[in-house]
């Protein structure tokens, strides 16, 4: 691909598709998740999109954003976006039985391949403006032979380029024993594991006022996202697996935040003490972050915390570490970050041109203090393209 046609990409990484042939069979059930129609006070009827028992509002409204192409691409031309790395939006294939699951996870690998590989080209490139993560019948009971088989043919799918994948992995966790055969296929294979949460924690921590979907989403989201990680970390998955390359949503949730606390507990507990090759900081250095934080504080500090995660490798001292700290670590981090809108959901409650929650990203992007406009190119565009292996395609 010439440099030019490169040059200033809007890549989005995080944005999702409920693909048709998955909307038609959640349309069947009758059990959570589901699709349903109900009557609306203005008359008429409305689909709503339920995906957890007790779920607040009853769902969501489902329309054909959620899975017509075309509105996805007219939301990109809409908002300057050149290139999406869409995902199928959870639950995913969770509630399945392993053989259902394994065939819907292969004919919906395909829709998808079909869906990125009959978009157009972006600016008289090879590129195209559509790419995806496919699916794994990630599902208790599942044959190891199974979940290969399909990491065997997302590989085999040029417009494909990794696989997204909730926190309960086959039901258990992200430290399942059972997985190691998958962590390893995927570090050989090159994909990217994108990890999104679904269930968020306990919705008996919310209470009983109503709050809409606001706690579960801001709060219960990104909480599973850290729990989920973190187990990853203990387990000792990315020290036996350091090429796999795990891009967390919305930016890694608390995991930064709280990254030096849960490094100082593991160095004061003797079940855990010597079980990891490097402190945990470390390992943040090998992960990569959407950047749907809203706030440019919010993306400063992830950066941050990124940039210094090489100052804790095994031989390193943590005494001293925030020893040059300042815009040079800040700009270090930028490079595991990336833009994301999280399309079809939060969009505007009033009718606006564009979409409040994506300008938002974009302004936080834009206002980092200490990232150079090299480093805001980047996590707009170009470290999506290099974790894609897109910049020669």
């Amino acid at each position: 691909m010439a440099a030019a046609a490169s040059r200033g990409l809007l890549v989005d990484v995080h944005t999702h598709v409920y693909l048709p042939r998955y909307v038609s069979f959640l349309r069947s059930r009758t059990a959570v998740p589901r699709v349903f129609s109900r009557s609306i006070p203005e008359g008429g009827t409305e689909e709503r999109l339920l995906i957890l028992d007790a779920e607040p509002s009853g769902g969501r409204p489902m329309g054909p954003q959620y899975y017509e192409r075309d509105l996805k691409l007219k939301f990109m031309e809409k908002h300057g976006i050149d290139i999406s790395i869409v995902s199928s939006a959870n639950p995913w294939l969770d509630f399945l039985p392993a053989t259902a699951a394994h065939q819907l996870a292969n004919e919906l690998n395909d829709d998808l391949e079909t869906y990125c590989s009959t978009s157009a080209n972006v600016r008289s490139s090879s590129l195209k403006q559509l790419y995806g993560f496919g699916l794994l019948p990630l599902v208790p009971e599942v044959t190891t032979t199974s979940l290969l088989e399909t990491v065997r043919q997302i590989s085999a799918l040029p417009h494909l380029k990794g696989i997204i994948m909730g926190s309960r992995g086959l039901g258990k966790g992200l430290d399942d024993d059972a997985l190691e055969p998958v962590w390893a296929a995927l570090e050989k294979a090159g994909l990217v594991v994108f990890l999104h949460p679904h269930y968020g924690v306990d919705g008996k921590e919310w209470g009983d006022k109503e709050n809409g979907h606001v706690l579960p989403l801001a709060l219960g989201f990104p909480f599973e996202t850290t729990i989920a990680v973190t187990r990853l970390i203990l387990s000792g998955v990315l020290d036996r697996y350091p090429n796999l390359r795990m891009l967390l949503a919305h930016s890694g949730g608390a995991l930064p935040q709280l990254s030096s606390r849960l490094a100082s507990c593991i160095d004061h507990d003797p079940v855990v003490a010597s079980r990891l090759k490097h402190d945990a900081r470390f390992y943040l250095g090998k992960l990569y972050f959407d950047a749907v934080a809203y706030g440019s504080e919010e993306l400063g500090f992830v950066s941050d915390v990124i940039g210094r995660a090489d100052k804790f490798t095994q031989n390193g001292s943590s005494a001293g570490a925030s020893a040059g700290a300042g815009v040079e670590q800040r700009r270090l981090g930028s490079r595991r970050m990336m833009f994301g809108t999280d399309h079809p959901f939060f969009p505007p409650l009033k009718e606006t041109d564009k979409w409040k929650s994506v300008l938002e990203n974009l302004e936080a992007i834009e206002g980092v203090y200490g990232w150079s406009e090299e480093d805001k190119a980047g996590v707009r565009g170009g470290n999506a393209l290099a974790l894609f292996g897109l910049q020669n395609a």
